[in-house]
């Protein structure tokens, strides 16, 4: 009843797609797979996705990877959310915590008994409601504490920030540790079936012939098996994402590792801050129809922390996606399916999601068709629920110093994203659609911390008294509070168990 299965996987493309990728496929299939990855040492990586969001644990567990060996080997450092400047009106402040907000009280969620409670001027700001928000302003951290049962200590959701290309190379040696065979060369010829157009093989410029029956193309923005080989097609999202390039910078560190990444809004675009232990990455992502290159690194290199260790490197990219995902025998996986700007640090999880469906719809021989339709509508909704949550930020900002920023408050937003702002807008109400990545507790924060203030709570945040539940939010925030001044300081923390060695 079961076609023959494949034997032998090729991964086009090393970097963190490839090598994230050869890990995970090693760890799950376990031997029984050949696995091979081509690169060449010769064409550089893009390289700048250093920060990333809570699920990568998981990703890190199925690979088998130790907590602080990981983030020693890349020189890394926690995170507990993003600080995002400027994104709603020059001055305005506030972040995206990772976790949940105070603990779930009778009828309705959390935040419709803060609404009231804000509207009658009888509650403390947001973030006083959550640990991750209030331990990053206060420059702590620590994992939670699984034996502290309802605490707040014991739900503490965290990510980090790593050096992508140190992550690279140690995934790399776990990769090859557990039989994955690492190809050096140029590819400059790809091979395909007579009959359905299956990639057969990979000539590369020495002559080598890799072949393979199932290919994962992690080329990068070349696409070379997806887009070059196979002509998928591209979605060109621009006209809701305007930004087109990039500059990244690394400069020196500072004395304070801050557990938290920073988004500074600008007059066209953003800047990205990222804590390392050993430097801090640094990245300006911009609009070139509203601000040229130079004026770009100028701004870059004033709003660093330290000296710079670098000239910034320009990345141009076009934000959106393949048409296809999965096409005939080859699966594209970052930058290769598509991009979108790492405002939410979502770059590298979009790898990890599509290694996942990999998995989950891992083929035989006979390649179904019905697989391959559904990875495909699954990739989609990933990548367009996440594109909605990222034009969130942009269009609801209240700017007018700028064209840029005028032009995105003004701007159609697609129908799925303006579902989710009326149903915030009038009631309060944030729906989770399908599963998607982004929680209710993130879509509250930038809504909120963008000026998005409901007209009106959920009717039934009404049933407890005001008092209950005023005395309820108090206790939520002083428990919180106490919480945060025995947790340790981040840069502790770090010293005690995952400092890297000093080069």
């Amino acid at each position: 009843m079961q076609a023959k299965p494949i034997k032998n996987l090729v991964i086009v493309g090393g970097g963190t797609a490839g090598w994230m990728t050869a890990a995970a496929l090693a760890a799950v299939l376990k031997g029984r797979y050949s696995i091979t990855l081509v690169e060449s040492d010769e064409i550089g990586i893009v390289g700048v996705g250093e920060a990333t969001i809570p699920m990568i644990q998981l990703f890190n567990k199925i690979v088998g990877i130790d907590e602080n060996d990981f983030v020693r080997a890349t020189q890394g450092s926690f995170k507990l959310g993003i600080e995002f400047v400027n994104w709603g009106q020059l001055g305005d402040r506030y972040t995206h915590g990772f976790g949940r907000f105070g603990q779930d009280l009778w009828t309705v969620r959390f935040e419709q008994y803060w609404l009231k409670m804000a509207a009658l001027g009888r509650a403390a700001p947001l973030e006083a409601y959550s640990i991750t928000r209030m331990a990053a302003k206060a420059n702590k951290f620590m994992p939670p504490r699984h034996d502290l049962g309802n605490s707040p200590l014991g739900d503490i959701a965290y990510a980090y920030h790593f050096d992508a290309s140190l992550y690279a190379k140690y995934l790399r040696r776990l990769s090859e540790e557990r039989g994955v065979t690492r190809v050096e060369g140029k590819i400059r010829q790809v091979l395909q079936r007579e009959g359905d157009g299956h990639v057969s093989a990979v000539e590369l410029d020495s002559g080598t012939r890799v072949e393979g029956e199932l290919f994962i193309d992690c080329s990068g923005f070349r696409g070379l098996l997806i887009e070059q080989a196979l002509q998928t097609g591209y979605e060109d999202w621009t006209h809701w994402l305007p930004c087109d390039r990039a500059l990244a910078v690394p400069c020196e560190s500072v004395p304070q590792l801050t557990p938290y990444t920073r988004s500074t809004a600008h007059r066209a675009g953003w800047q990205w801050r990222i804590p390392l232990q050993h430097r801090t990455g640094n990245g300006h992502v911009y609009c070139s129809r509203h601000v040229s290159d130079d004026e770009a690194a100028a701004t870059l290199l004033a709003n660093l922390d330290a000296p710079a260790l670098a000239e910034p490197r320009l990345i141009p990219f076009r934000t959106g996606m393949r048409k296809l995902g999965w096409n005939r025998n080859v699966v594209a996986i970052g930058l290769a399916s598509g991009f979108l700007e790492p405002l939410e640090s979502t770059s590298i999880h979009l790898i990890q999601a599509s290694i996942q469906r990999l998995i989950d719809f891992f083929p035989d021989s006979g390649f179904s068709d019905a697989d391959i339709a559904e990875f495909n509508r699954q990739n989609r909704f990933e990548f367009e629920s996440v594109r909605d949550f990222i034009i969130l930020h942009y269009h609801l900002n209240q700017r007018s110093d700028s064209a840029f920023w005028q032009a995105c408050a003004a701007m159609e937003i697609p129908a799925s994203l303006k579902r989710k702002i009326e149903l915030y807008k009038t009631r309060g109400r944030i729906v989770r659609f399908d599963n998607e990545l982004f929680s209710e507790v993130a879509w509250l924060q930038v809504m909120q911390g963008q000026n998005l203030i409901p007209e009106a709570y959920h009717p039934l945040a009404d049933l407890p008294g005001d008092a209950e539940t005023a005395s309820y939010l108090d206790s939520v925030r002083q428990v919180i509070a106490k919480c945060v001044d025995v947790m340790p300081e981040h840069g502790g923390y770090i010293a005690q168990h995952c400092s890297a060695a000093r080069s």
